[in-house]
């Protein structure tokens, strides 16, 4: 098959960030794009939950503990209809003994589970395996001098 091969460009794919911690937010932002995606941020629940209905991302990076919408009714929401297949990444900051842990990795669109604070190669590698796209510093285009 033809998938199983990174063929993707990061910069085709938009990805987007909800956490409440503006430290956490942005440090996954750079993360990001650094690898050449493209990013939108929420910073609650709600806007989470409007943004990815709106924009329909390639990907949601998103953390459990949220105001206005809990982690949890985010993903449940997103289980029906147009957002059903986006994947999503957990991020969480709170503790998660294995079981728990185990049952939101469960969930059809949770396809990692990353506890704070984030490995930056971990998250990195995920994000290309999961998008299917080839990191930057695999490009060969990318290191060429004309």
């Amino acid at each position: 098959m033809a998938d199983e091969n990174p063929t993707g460009r990061p910069q085709d794919k938009l990805i987007l960030i909800v956490d409440d911690d503006d430290s956490v937010r942005e440090l996954l932002e750079f993360l990001v794009r650094k690898e050449g995606f493209k990013v939108d941020t929420a910073a609650d629940g709600e806007e989470g939950i409007n943004k990815i209905q709106k924009l329909l991302p390639d990907l949601v990076i998103l953390d459990l503990m949220l105001p206005r919408y809990g982690g949890f009714e985010i993903l449940r929401q997103l289980q029906t209809g147009e957002t059903a297949k986006i994947p999503i990444i957990i991020v969480t900051g709170r503790y998660t003994d294995r079981t728990t842990a185990e049952m939101i990795r469960q969930e059809s669109n949770v396809l990692d589970f990353l506890e704070k604070p984030v490995k930056a190669n971990i998250l990195t590698m995920s994000l290309h395996k999961i998008l299917k796209t080839t990191p930057p510093e695999m490009n060969p285009a990318a290191g060429q001098e004309g």
